[in-house]
């Protein structure tokens, strides 16, 4: 006996499911998108296993590399904290190879598409390189672990046996003063009346490019001033002091905030929910970036590398590595040990005052 049932999307799609259930035999379904195409299948599927002939075709046999990422997008990535990487690599994954169905893409396949990526450039003219190759890759075969695992779309992940790029190790890209000025000048003078402000917070705080993106009204305790970031990387807690210029910024910024809208930084893009209600999103900053590190005439510079800046001030002015891992959110020192050397002055002043209390000025 067959049943067919309707389903519809919360975007309005519609589809149609389909189960077959014969007794003594499993029970067989699948899905359409048109009702006349569910009818012909149930009443095919249903004659064939009465008749002994049907036989369950893989459905990484039916499944195609785009239906697969077209899936995670909305089954796993509106569930996950994660920047918009995922969604440029897999877009053009879906491009290179999604006509394909997910049983006849090979790891050769992967290997060419991934080899053929270096040396390209993106949309803002950057040229790709190992690191970014690996995270084409990676993406892809995260992917291939839910289909597999999950879904059962997948009998296999051709990304497995796939060696990464060798990685350069991680580099300390700072702003100089000029740099700086000129940067924030640049911002200033930008169309994204927030980009100025979120640069601030960045040098200032340390923060990740998501974590002050997606920061909140109720992360934000302008009494105290502080930040108290609750989905962190590393997946705990973390307190990040908010001072001088930059609470003054947020407090001008919370004074002039869109009322109902719970981002620091929203975006332009609003829609209504069901409740009629304004549903706000984080703002994408991508592009405003790029023109104003390219009006700023700054060669190599990542938004990431505030990061950096703001953690090679606090060891030029004598923090210590445990305070900088402190205040970027590191476990270990591993991470931080790369601003020893900016702070040398610092620890040889220390090894000086303990050379001095233990032995005074004993001469030979």
């Amino acid at each position: 006996m067959a049943t067919i049932q309707k389903r519809v999307t919360k975007s309005g799609e519609v589809s149609f499911r389909v189960q077959v259930r014969i007794k003594g035999r499993p029970p067989v379904g699948a899905t359409f998108n048109r009702i006349s195409d569910a009818k012909d299948w149930a009443q095919q599927t249903e004659a064939d296993i009465k008749r002994g002939i049907y036989f369950k075709v893989p459905e990484a046999n039916k499944r195609t590399l785009a239906e697969a990422i077209d899936r995670y997008f909305k089954d796993v990535l509106c569930y996950r904290r994660t920047s918009s990487g995922p969604i440029t690599y897999l877009t053009w994954w879906k491009k290179r190879l999604g006509a394909y169905t997910l049983s006849d893409i090979t790891t050769a396949m992967v290997h060419e598409e991934r080899n053929a990526l270096i040396g390209t450039e993106n949309r803002f003219n950057r040229s790709i390189g190992h690191s970014t190759a690996n995270r084409y890759t990676q993406a892809l075969g995260h992917l291939f672990n839910i289909a597999q695992k999950e879904w059962e779309w997948a009998t296999e992940n051709p990304v497995r046996n796939i060696r990464k790029f060798k990685e350069p190790r991680g580099r300390v890209r700072f702003l100089s003063d000029d740099e700086r000025t000129r940067l924030l000048d640049a911002c200033g003078k930008s169309s994204n009346k927030y980009l100025y402000k979120i640069v601030i917070v960045a040098l200032s705080t340390g923060a990740r490019k998501s974590e002050i993106l997606k920061l909140k009204w109720d992360s934000v305790d302008l009494a105290r001033g502080q930040i108290v970031l609750h989905d962190t990387k590393n997946g705990e807690n973390r307190v990040i002091p908010l001072e001088g210029y930059a609470l003054t910024l947020v407090k001008k910024l919370h004074k002039d905030r869109i009322l109902g809208c719970p981002y620091l930084f929203p975006g332009e893009k609003v829609t209504r929910g069901r409740d009629g209600a304004f549903i706000y999103q984080p703002i994408d900053i991508r592009t405003a970036w790029e023109n104003v590190i390219k009006n700023a005439q700054i060669k190599d510079f990542k938004f990431h590398d505030l990061r950096h800046s703001a953690a090679s001030y606090l060891a030029m002015n004598k923090a210590s590595l445990v305070e900088i891992a402190e205040v970027l959110g590191h476990k270990t020192l591993q991470m931080v040990k790369r601003y020893a050397h900016l702070s040398d002055a610092h620890t040889k002043g220390i090894v000086a005052q303990m050379n001095e209390r233990i032995f005074g000025n004993e001469t030979i």
